[in-house]
């Protein structure tokens, strides 16, 4: 399977394309300019010379062509980004891992979209797609250094049964992280708006923490 990434070249998408890559996954990022997804992608493998990732990097219309595409741009651009590819995404898992986020002084603030989650707002712009959430608490920083192990539970949420399933597979495919099904797209704006709260943590206290649910 072929995933891509759109927004694949924020800290976010280069994160998950490396953790992937290091799966043994093909993955795609996407970019407005093709020239700077491939130039990206090119910085990617050539940061880690001994492992075999696979990693391209293309425009976003090629991006959105892969089997599952995930959506890591930030927030406010998600819906601009994917409206002209849903034609391409038709009937494909679509993964949302933004967050509506603000920083005042040394807090993180979630904002709450129209329709409560960034996840429920994508879903809206793409009735052909099957929307999930996932990947939120991830720490963008961590997820690029591919020698430092992770250690979370990653929540997933969406109302196709379906897409739970194959995003809840996608996330256990990268070593460290458990996906755990958290039920329909109505339980995204929590778990995205507690990402505001999980960085603000991690702000204070100087340290890059995940989430890890105990008793599962």
């Amino acid at each position: 399977m072929r995933i891509g990434i759109l927004g694949g070249t924020g800290p976010a998408g280069r994160g998950l394309a490396l953790r992937l890559a290091a799966a043994g996954e093909d993955v795609v990022i996407g970019s407005r300019h093709a020239d700077r997804a491939a130039e990206v992608a090119a910085g990617l493998v050539a940061a880690f010379p001994d492992r075999r990732l696979t990693v391209s990097g293309t425009a976003n219309e090629g991006t959105a062509r892969a089997d599952l595409v995930v959506v890591a741009t930030p927030w406010d651009g998600a819906v601009a980004t994917v409206r002209p590819l849903a034609a391409a995404l038709e009937g494909k898992v679509v993964v949302s891992m933004a967050n509506a986020l603000a920083k005042e002084g040394r807090e993180v603030l979630a904002l709450v979209p129209p329709r409560g989650s960034v996840a429920a707002t994508l879903q809206a712009a793409l009735p052909g797609a099957r929307v999930s959430a996932a990947f939120h608490h991830l720490p963008a920083s961590e997820m690029e250094l591919l020698d430092h192990r992770l250690d979370a539970d990653v929540l997933v949420c969406a109302d196709d049964a379906g897409a739970r399933a194959e995003t809840v597979a996608l996330v256990e495919r990268i070593e460290g992280l458990r996906g755990v099904d958290a039920g329909s797209l109505a339980q995204a704006s929590a778990v995205e708006a507690f990402t505001a709260v999980l960085i603000t943590v991690n702000i204070r206290h100087k340290v890059h923490a995940a989430v890890r649910l105990a008793g599962l």
